[in-house]
């Protein structure tokens, strides 16, 4: 039986057994299918105060995290926005579907992929977005096949004072506008930072979460359930928020970066330095970032992170008014983590810890009792099928591969584990060459393999850590312990050579 014909069963055996479900005996309704809202946001890492930065004003994320269960030990496939939402609303690894590019809209690699938000609506629900959920920007589009109404996008690059920009384009807002791509160096840059004394919905994530609480209040008085998803921007660069959001941090008190250099014995390309952050003045186009610089982006950081949860805390207040949080499930994302400076790298982009390991909660109401903590190894392709679990949906079978495992078997019973490792991947150009590092990250170690896809093992650069020794990575340690290195080598085994870029493929295609 080929994917289509039992896409096709599958639908009609789940649609069946839904309206078998929705009488008892005495004609009586079963309890009504759960709405699901998602909270996406981007480059926020799990640094806030429910994951132990006590300096963190954040008690949104806080009060959400109190209602559910938070993984402590949750990481993504790939460190950089577009990929990392395409593993989440795939639930496939960049690994599987080669795509590792901003620009690759994921249709390219499968055309007939089905979403998250695809797999409820055939279902029953309505799919709503606002804000960031795909990536849209570097030449990359939104997937109208997705939604159950226009998407509704806002700018991920928002300035509100006249001298940031000086009334021009700047370089990125052009790329995530998809304008003048190919020459926005070309155009000015716009400023890395910005305090404004402005009502919250001047930015980007004000608006969204006002328009996420005109679609709940709509939802509200529909009888269909609902997948609402709300893509918030910050923290993402640049750091704008009201100044309000400024004012609750002492600068002179923020924890500065103490690592300030790449692992000892790493290769030099598996590492970064400024990355997108050069984008911005005035930052200078190559390190090192001056120390009074290197304050004002760790405060402007943690600014527009209390900025987003103001905006978190305004949808979740509006959920509770409306009665819809006894049935609604509710997951807090982050596509990546962030560096902040440790290791003399910013932003994100690399196989590191602070770059991979993500903030996830998931509130599960009658599944997921409140307050809870996991430490199991979770990924974000994980997400697709929990949610599909969750809400009584059959299983997603494609037809891009699945490479996610529910973890409803976790918020049931958080001392469960549900995989032995967690598995990510970033690719490098070095010297003409693609070097694809694929990560393996146990509960205490971290290998990258480094190789060209179809290269032998033996021609492999290898990086090892080790988190209960050396939890900050000073060290690169693949040579001094082999017999660790040889585990992991197999636990990697275990996975599929990495699958090529899509761009590679389509060369291929048209080539003569």
């Amino acid at each position: 039986m080929n994917r289509t014909i039992t896409r096709i069963v599958g639908s009609v055996i789940a649609a069946t057994s839904m309206a078998c479900a929705a009488e008892t005996a005495g004609g009586h309704s079963a309890a009504p299918r759960p709405n699901v809202l998602l909270l996406l946001v981007d480059d926020l890492k799990p640094s806030f105060r429910a994951y132990g930065a006590s300096w963190v004003h954040s008690p949104n994320l806080d009060r959400l995290a109190a209602r559910g269960l938070r993984f402590d030990r949750a990481y993504c496939n790939q460190a950089v926005c577009a990929p990392s939402r395409n593993n989440l609303l795939l639930g496939s690894r960049s690994t599987s579907l080669g795509l590792y590019s901003l620009g690759a809209n994921f249709r390219r690699a499968e055309p007939e992929a089905v979403t998250v938000m695809q797999h409820f609506m055939k279902h029953g629900w309505r799919a709503e977005g606002i804000g960031k959920v795909f990536h849209v920007g570097h030449g990359n589009t939104n997937d109208p096949a997705s939604w159950s109404v226009p998407f509704l996008p806002d700018k991920v690059i928002d300035y509100v004072l006249p001298e940031s920009t000086r009334g021009q384009l700047t370089r990125e807002e052009a790329y995530f506008s998809n304008q003048q791509l190919g020459r926005n160096h070309a155009l000015p840059r716009g400023v890395a930072w910005e305090k404004a004394d402005v009502r919250d919905d001047a930015y980007a994530d004000g608006r969204i979460a006002r328009e996420g609480i005109k679609r709940l209040q709509q939802a509200k008085r529909r009888s269909e359930p609902f997948l609402l998803a709300l893509g918030f921007t910050k923290p993402h660069l640049p750091f704008c928020a009201p100044t309000r959001y400024w004012d609750l941090y002492d600068p002179a008190k923020l924890p500065m970066p103490k690592v300030l250099t790449p692992p000892a014995g790493a290769p030099a390309y598996a590492g970064k330095t400024l990355g997108e952050l050069n984008q911005y003045k005035p930052i200078p186009q190559n390190p090192p970032v001056s120390g009074d610089h290197v304050r004002t982006l760790v405060h402007g950081y943690y600014a527009a992170l209390s900025y987003m949860d103001a905006q978190v805390g305004l949808v979740l207040d509006e959920l509770d008014r409306l009665n819809l949080s006894s049935n609604t499930i509710v997951v807090l994302w982050g596509d990546h983590g962030y560096h902040l400076g440790d290791h003399g790298m910013w932003t994100k982009h690399t196989n590191y810890e602070e770059a991979n390991r993500i903030p996830l909660v998931v509130v599960a109401p009658g599944v997921a009792q409140p307050g809870t903590v996991t430490q199991a190894l979770v990924e974000t392709v994980d997400l697709y099928p929990t949610l599909a679990e969750l809400a009584g949906l059959p299983s997603p079978i494609g037809p891009q591969p699945i490479d996610g495992k529910s973890l409803v078997p976790l918020l049931k019973d958080p001392a469960h584990t549900v995989r032995d490792h967690a598995y990510h991947v970033f690719p490098r150009s070095v010297q003409g060459k693609e070097l694809f590092g694929r990560a393996i990250r146990t509960e205490r170690y971290r290998m990258v393999e480094w190789k060209e896809i179809g290269a032998p093992a033996g021609s492999a650069d290898y990086e090892l850590y080790d988190y209960l020794d050396d939890p900050q990575e000073t060290e690169n340690r693949a040579g001094k312990h082999p017999e660790v290195l040889a585990q992991l080598k197999a636990i990697l085994s275990r996975h599929p050579e990495a699958k090529p870029p899509v761009e590679w493929r389509e060369r291929t295609r048209a080539a003569p």
